[in-house]
């Protein structure tokens, strides 16, 4: 059991596009901590940092469940070390590196993985060239799958641009890759159990709408593929959580085509806690109950790790 004095900063919601993925899983992760005796107060950092910042003192760690900017790209973590209070997860190169999409498929591939074909396109300016179609325009640093659209002709291009521009000032053109969609969490160093996402009927790819809707998207864990396919995506997913100088936990999204290519998408560094999400069915496969997990993170926030 945990030590009931030990004192926890929840910190979920946020301004992001993602926030209501964010309360759902603060709800979750606060009914997991309390479960073991952790006194949990919730901060919402739209409203709340400078009430934490006063409290700081009063905390043993801060529990991250912010997802997309000012979560997940390293500001939230600069203000944490700056209070001195440790947090669970990348810190801030590492937030950074991972939300930004263009770099970290450089980082990819110099760590040796195959990563799709991608232009990065600035408010503005015309591409150089433009990956065949069909193509995935996204935003460069949204999580979630936030304005992505699937390109199948020249003529619906404007109008994805025009979707992935109102997040932000800079959108990768990446070539679409058919394929089966899989997903890799690491917990410490470990990788987790495979897990293969299958979209529901009308989604080519695990969209926003068939992430967050309710059974529309089946899951599979471990994955159906053969044992060697398994270990190369494990291996891959520490090698992505490495090159990107991540820590604690992650999840990485690959593409296994029919020809047996396994392209890495992106990594989350701050992945969906709710108890229903990806990483944690995952640790559930490999024998960690959601409660299991969460005080897991825990333990690797205060060690120092």
């Amino acid at each position: 059991m945990a030590d009931f004095k030990k004192r926890v900063a929840l910190l979920c919601g946020g301004n992001s596009p993602e926030r209501e993925v964010s309360l759902k899983g603060g709800a979750a992760v606060r009914k997991a901590l309390e479960s073991r005796d952790y006194q949990v107060e919730v901060f919402d950092p739209p409203a709340d940092l400078p009430r934490l910042a006063a409290q700081a003192g009063e905390f043993d760690l801060a529990f991250l469940v912010l997802h997309g900017p000012g979560g997940e790209d390293g500001t939230i973590q600069g203000f944490l070390d700056s209070l001195g209070l440790p947090y669970q997860g990348a810190g801030v190169l590492g937030s950074a590196l991972a939300m930004d999409k263009a770099l970290s498929k450089l980082l990819y591939r110099e760590s040796g993985l195959d990563v799709p074909r991608a232009v990065l396109l600035r408010r503005g300016e015309l591409p150089s060239e433009i990956p065949s179609f069909p193509l995935v325009v996204k935003p460069a640093s949204q999580g979630s799958s936030v304005g992505i659209s699937l390109v199948k002709g020249e003529k619906d291009l404007p109008l994805a641009l025009e979707e992935a521009f109102r997040f932000e000032e800079r959108v990768l053109l990446e070539e679409y890759v058919s394929g089966r969609e899989l997903t890799v969490g690491v917990l410490g160093e470990d990788p987790l159990p495979v897990v293969e996402i299958i979209p529901g009927e009308g989604h080519l790819f695990f969209d926003y709408e068939a992430k967050y809707t309710p059974g529309l998207t089946r899951e599979l864990c471990p994955a159906p593929i053969p044992e060697e396919v398994a270990r190369k995506a494990q291996e891959a997913a520490l090698l992505a959580h490495q090159a990107l100088r991540l820590r604690h936990y992650s999840r990485t999204d690959f593409i296994l085509t029919p020809e047996g290519r396994l392209l890495v998408l992106e990594t989350n560094t701050i992945p969906g806690m709710t108890e229903t999400s990806l990483l944690p069915l995952a640790a559930r496969v490999a024998g960690l109950s959601f409660e299991d997990l969460v005080e897991r993170l825990v333990e690797l926030a205060t060690t120092g790790l």
